[in-house]
């Protein structure tokens, strides 16, 4: 059953049950009504002929408009009465009180009876045309549910057809749109319902897609740019390995060509599964030993240990973590002299600083340096700084950047060991 059909439906009911509802109300109230004005009025009037009779005037009033007057005496013996078919039962008259009048009720007639000087006076009047009435009131709200009915019913089908018109158009858009097709959709209702919110955050997701499936057209065209020049590089040192075997210094090259590929395919793999998050093999290290050892490796960048932190967290992939960030350094600054390693702790918290005296980094690149397919600042494919971050927040910690023109730091905080206890 369609949206719309079961809304109508619901809303149908609740019309239909609500005009029921009311038609009965109202039936009730006014034979309630009629009901509570003849008994107020009987009362009344038998306190008023009450009043007559003890003032000393005497004889038979007549009755009008179905209204019948009855004298009985104190032992409840009729003396005057002008329908023998209001009789008060004579227990009951004989609780008959003269300041007050008391009430009497069958399913035909209603009565007040007063005690008098005279004897006990009784005013009661048919019920018969309360009930004819409110029947014919009963017949009449039928008749008016029966024929208002449908026509209820159509102007809740036409509401709720208009009411979920941007629904009904969101749906068909989205029911007809290919799987490729990422583009928002159209949606014409309020912005602040709860329909209109949907919309919006569906239209985000849908923006997010395309902005993830453009950054990974940009970075597989990277990925191949990056791959398809060390691959010929490589071909070119095995042809002339294939001349002359004998060649060290093609050898030796092919080797250091086949080591990067071995690199980059394996940052690649590591980022696409998520694995520098997961594989971390926790151990207590020395943070400014290690970070040295990196800066060793690469002769000519300098080294400052300001205090000797220890933190819990896997040797080598905090290895890896530093040696992608030194290696964008040399790549910014140019040469190792330019790029400097700073290790220190700060309320508990270790840390370690890579310093380049390059260029910057454009501000534009800043805010999404470290996407999975953001471009790097120098032109490469990103994934050192992507894994980077991966690394250091496996271990609880973040890695932040500041650049400006003529330097650039990137910050690795983690946890020191005090802070862990």
């Amino acid at each position: 059953m369609r949206y719309t059909t079961r809304l109508t439906l619901i809303f149908g009911l609740i019309w239909a049950l609500l005009l029921a509802l009311s038609l009965v109300g109202v039936y009730f109230s006014l034979r309630a009504g009629l009901e509570a004005h003849v008994l107020n009025q009987l009362k009344k009037d038998a306190a008023g002929l009450a009043e007559l009779y003890n003032s000393g005037a005497t004889g038979k009033l007549p009755s009008t408009g179905g209204t019948y007057i009855a004298v009985y005496d104190f032992s409840g013996n009729p003396i005057v009465i002008d329908d023998t078919e209001h009789l008060i039962p004579p227990e009951l008259l004989a609780q008959a009180d003269s300041r007050q009048p008391r009430l009497y009720r069958t399913a035909n007639f209603a009565a007040a009876y007063i005690a008098t000087s005279v004897g006990i006076l009784a005013v009661s009047q048919d019920l018969t045309f309360i009930y004819q009435l409110t029947e014919q009131i009963a017949r009449v709200a039928l008749l008016i549910f029966v024929l208002t009915l449908p026509l209820g019913w159509l102007l809740v089908r036409w509401g709720v057809r208009w009411a979920n018109r941007p629904l009904a158009a969101a749906a068909e858009a989205i029911a007809h749109r290919e799987g490729a097709d990422l583009s928002p959709i159209p949606y014409n209702g309020p912005a602040d319902d709860e329909l209109g919110r949907i919309v919006a955050r569906f239209n985000g997701l849908l923006a997010e897609l395309r902005e993830a499936r453009k950054r990974e057209r940009v970075f597989l065209a990277e990925v191949s740019h990056e791959l398809r020049t060390p691959l010929t590089v490589l071909l070119g040192y095995l042809e002339r390995l294939r001349k002359n075997p004998a060649d060290a210094e093609a050898l030796a090259a092919a080797e250091r060509t086949g080591r990067h590929l071995t690199r980059l395919v394996g940052d690649l793999l590591a980022l696409a599964r998520g694995e520098a998050e997961r594989n971390v093999n926790p151990h207590i290290v020395d943070l400014a030993e290690l970070a040295r050892g990196v800066a060793q490796g690469f002769p000519g960048v300098d080294f400052e240990a300001r205090s000797e932190p220890e933190v819990l967290g896997d040797p080598d992939r905090l290895i890896q973590l530093l040696r992608n960030l030194v290696s964008n350094a040399l790549r910014a600054a140019g040469r190792p002299e330019g790029v400097r390693v700073v290790v220190g702790e700060e309320a508990g918290r270790a840390w370690v600083e890579v310093h380049d005296d390059g260029p910057g980094i454009d501000p534009e690149i800043l805010p999404n340096l470290f996407e999975r397919f953001s471009r790097g600042p120098e032109g490469g494919t990103g994934l050192g700084l992507a894994i980077a971050r991966q690394i250091a927040r496996a271990h609880d910690g973040d890695i932040r950047v500041w650049s400006e023109p003529g330097g650039t730091v990137f910050r690795v905080e983690l946890p020191g060991l005090e802070g862990e206890g």
